[in-house]
């Protein structure tokens, strides 16, 4: 899959984690909305949006990678 050149906002990131909120653990939530009250880079914001993108869709192990995913990037940022 090639790379997405489309920039996410602050705004579509959030949006985009409270529609996937209710099919995600409830620990990475708070990890998110605790990891997004700072100021992030633009390619994180993207690799955030690109990561949460249809996880409702997604296979439990699918979902277990992103989570797994998601906290990498809080912990590296």
């Amino acid at each position: 899959m090639g790379k997405c050149t489309i920039d996410h906002s602050y705004g579509d990131v959030m949006t985009k984690l409270e529609n996937q909120s209710p099919y995600m653990p409830e620990k990475v939530v708070q990890e998110m909305h605790r990891f997004l009250q700072q100021t992030i880079k633009q390619e994180t914001l993207n690799e955030l949006f690109h990561l949460l993108k249809k996880y409702d869709l997604a296979s439990e192990e699918e979902r277990e990678k992103r989570n797994a995913d998601l906290q990498n990037l809080v912990l590296s940022n």
